[in-house]
């Protein structure tokens, strides 16, 4: 029994299991493989909040004006209507035509206005893995690792090996909310 402990032991100090402080460096772990979760690390970084905070109050001004113009809108075919009995019905025609063109473009102009703030949230996360590729990097040369994995496509795997939070730490560092990245500076 006593030469099985011995080999045990020996095996987990040759493979570096037996002392969990030979694991870790600077909080990190050594590990050829990493994970990280991406959601995590956009959203909770100052960059993702910043990000965020744009993205709700563009979205806010959109929503407002949607509501003002459908207000207009709703009083202007109420006007219409009420204008229907002492109109031809061609005229009226005409000008509920005309009518639902003037929607139809107001609905395309405000479509393109939120398509163009999904653009901003699309272009804005491009610019973030951008500015992460440097402090990830870095964290595979100090780990050792080989790949840094996505969490959600891995069925299992030891929380050691996450480095979610340590990047973000180094991100918000490095990168703060980003703002400097907007005005072209590294």
């Amino acid at each position: 029994m006593g030469r099985i402990l011995v080999s045990v032991l020996a095996c987990l100090v040759f493979f570096g299991m037996a002392d969990p402080g030979a694991t870790q460096t600077l909080g990190v772990p050594v590990s050829p493989i990493l994970t990280i979760n991406s959601d995590r690390l956009f959203s909770e970084s100052m960059f993702g909040e910043r990000v965020r905070l744009e993205i709700e109050a563009e979205e806010s001004i959109l929503r407002a004006e949607n509501r003002q113009m459908e207000a207009q809108l709703v009083e202007e075919e109420k006007q219409l209507t009420s204008k229907r009995k002492d109109m031809t019905p061609e005229d009226f025609r005409a000008v509920a035509n005309a009518f639902d063109m003037r929607v139809e473009e107001i609905r395309k102009f405000q479509e393109k206005k939120a398509s163009e703030i999904s653009q901003l949230r699309e272009s804005q996360e491009i610019s973030f893995v951008s500015a992460a590729r440097p402090v990830l990097e870095a964290l595979m040369r100090e780990t050792s690792a080989s790949v840094i994995l996505e969490q959600r496509t891995i069925l299992m795997s030891t929380s050691m090996v996450d480095i979610t939070d340590e990047a973000i730490s180094r991100l918000n560092v490095a990168i703060g909310d980003g703002t400097q990245l907007l005005d072209g500076q590294p």
